[in-house]
């Protein structure tokens, strides 16, 4: 996948020999290989367990990874998973359960709590599975006390939102007006985004109003806006941790006939933010390929299934995204 071109080099066992082949000869390996008696089938059996799929961001990804799963229908089964929304967090612990008792050989995660996902995920590993954690890190603090050692493999989300704060920064000036509006407390590149904004309020010398959550969810963050343009009548920027929060941002600037005046940036690059980035009313997003992030997922996956054994990052691209990009 040439979106991916970076691996990190914390993998630690060496590539066997059979692997020099390429990707196409892992996959063979996977599925000729009896790996152990716990992945019996003819077929290993992998499942998704996404965030909520009223996200356009995992809309893609779900896409992307049905796509590729009906291209290697020969290879591996395939299951996609997400959640009603974004703060429906005992639903992806039920997921997690669920595959583990339909016997699933891997399991391919973007967890929406950081914490609180560790535990279930740590039953998976010790009941066989093999754990790909995508595109939300779990955190290291609940890894180390579930006893488990899971590789992240997903983009640097604190770089990603300080490609947008700074191109924001960069059209405002020192001393501009800007907001935040971060996403769930609970998921670590949450926390991660809002640092990046922060980077950028600081080196480019913004004056930050003020920082709320709007849980990732569009109609939240029109709410949220729609408070802001109330309490602070000289906003000149927005930061949004997600485009789905970009797009209620916008929402809140058209009805306050603002949109296009007060800069917006936003995180993900889904279809229905270029529209508004073309026409001006959102200045940049960042583009974190996450329909490519669930196929890469599988497929490190499969050569975990096949006997490799990843720690520490496998970092994946970011790349900011303005109206330049989008002719």
């Amino acid at each position: 996948m040439s979106k991916f071109k970076r691996e990190s080099v914390l993998i630690n066992a060496p590539r066997r020999s059979a692997l020099k082949l390429g990707l196409a000869g892992t996959l063979v390996l996977a599925l000729s290989c009896s790996v152990s008696t716990a992945f019996a089938a003819e077929k290993p059996k992998v499942g998704l367990i996404m965030k909520s799929l009223s996200n356009e961001f995992f809309k893609q990804m779900k896409a992307g990874a049905d796509k590729y799963a009906a291209e290697n229908k020969d290879k591996f089964d395939f299951k996609a998973v997400g959640m009603k929304d974004e703060r429906d967090f005992a639903s992806q612990v039920d997921a997690v359960e669920n595959f583990v008792t339909q016997k699933y050989d891997i399991i391919v995660v973007a967890p929406a709590d950081s914490k609180a996902m560790a535990t279930p995920l740590a039953k998976a590993v010790k009941a066989g599975v093999k754990v790909i954690n995508i595109d939300v890190p779990l955190d290291a603090d609940a890894k180390k006390k579930a006893g488990i050692d899971l590789a992240f493999f997903g983009p640097d989300n604190k770089e990603g939102a300080k490609l947008a704060g700074d191109a924001l920064a960069k059209d405002l000036g020192a001393g501009a007006k800007v907001v935040i509006l971060e996403g769930n407390p609970e998921a670590d590149n949450a926390k991660e985004r809002k640092e990046g904004f922060m980077a950028s309020v600081k080196s480019g010398k913004l004056e930050l109003l003020d920082s709320k959550t709007a849980h990732w969810e569009t109609e939240e963050a029109n709410t949220v806006m729609t408070n802001f343009l109330t309490k602070y009548k000289d906003i000149q920027g927005v930061m949004a941790a997600n485009d789905s929060m970009a797009l209620g941002v916008v929402k809140a600037l058209d009805a306050a006939g603002q949109a296009g005046k007060i800069k917006v940036v936003g995180f993900d690059n889904i279809p229905p933010v270029q529209p508004l980035i073309k026409d001006g009313k959102m200045l940049a997003t960042v583009e974190q390929y996450g329909a490519q992030m669930a196929v890469m997922g599988i497929d490190y996956g499969l050569r975990e299934l096949a006997g490799e054994k990843f720690t520490g990052w496998v970092k994946t691209d970011v790349k900011l995204v303005t109206s330049a990009d989008l002719k």
